[in-house]
């Protein structure tokens, strides 16, 4: 039986994956806009569009409105170690304020982070964590966080969308957490020198659908589903003192855990 030959979308797909994975279209690189793409291979432009939908969905490629198309600026996943990102040693690297920014600077990005602070309702099972009444209100850290190249934020391609929440009397304590840039160590840092500090941590992973918003902040179809980890910190009391809610898109990250299963035998 004749192998089928690929469609129009799938075809200029191929070509342009294969000249990101190549290298022939680096990092960051501008796209041709849709409707160069359409005069260039002579097709609708419905379906330029549906050649660079089908790469976003791949994490080839990202657009910003009014700006363009351009490759992903990583390319491959991000892979996150969970059991070491939240070490101090690793999350205050280069004065990087907190895990995420030390990984993005671990190759070579910087990190641009939209952060909205407020005090708001937090979630059913976020109130739940930390025994709160359900309609009482806590400190909300919502942030969109994204990497760019050093010196070209307008190009930035988000990678998370993370919200932390914190219990009312720890930000009373704690006041720092309500500012938009909280130092080198993030929030992790800043809760250790108020008497909060956390000796670990516990993460819960589930895939599932993104809504419309997460979707339209990460710059994603909306029928491609996400990560969402559920991280608490606990303190030595076995509080938990911080909860915060990570989404990812599938396309872009790898999780990474390890632990000793048994005690090496004496001897």
């Amino acid at each position: 039986m004749p192998k089928k030959e690929p469609g129009k979308v799938e075809r200029i797909a191929a070509d342009i994956r294969d000249k990101i994975e190549r290298g022939a279209l680096a990092p960051g690189a501008r796209l041709p806009g849709v409707p160069q793409l359409q005069k260039d291979h002579g097709i609708a432009y419905q379906t330029a569009r549906d050649v660079y939908g089908l790469l976003e969905g791949e994490g080839l490629v990202f657009s910003r409105r009014g700006k363009g198309t351009f490759v992903s600026l990583v390319v491959g996943k991000l892979l996150s170690d969970r059991t070491t990102r939240y070490l101090a040693a690793i999350r205050e690297a280069g004065g990087a304020a907190g895990a995420f920014e030390a990984e993005l600077k671990a190759r070579g990005l910087d990190l641009k982070n939209q952060v909205v602070i407020d005090r708001d309702v937090p979630p059913k099972k976020v109130a739940e964590i930390f025994g709160m009444h359900h309609r009482a209100k806590t400190l909300k850290r919502a942030r969109i966080m994204s990497a760019c190249q050093p010196g070209n934020e307008g190009a930035a391609e988000v990678i998370q969308v993370a919200t932390s929440w914190f219990p009312p009397d720890v930000v009373d304590a704690c006041p720092v957490l309500a500012e938009h840039k909280t130092g080198a160590g993030g929030s992790k840092s800043r809760l250790a020198e108020a008497g909060f500090k956390q000796v670990r941590l516990r993460e819960e992973v589930e895939v599932r659908a993104p809504s419309l918003n997460e979707a339209k902040a990460l710059g994603i179809p909306a029928d491609q589903s996400v990560l969402e980890i559920t991280h608490k910190g606990l303190t030595s009391e076995a509080r938990v003192v911080e909860v915060c809610l990570h989404v990812l898109p599938r396309s872009k990250w790898l999780l990474a855990y390890e632990w000793p299963i048994d005690s090496p035998e004496p001897g």
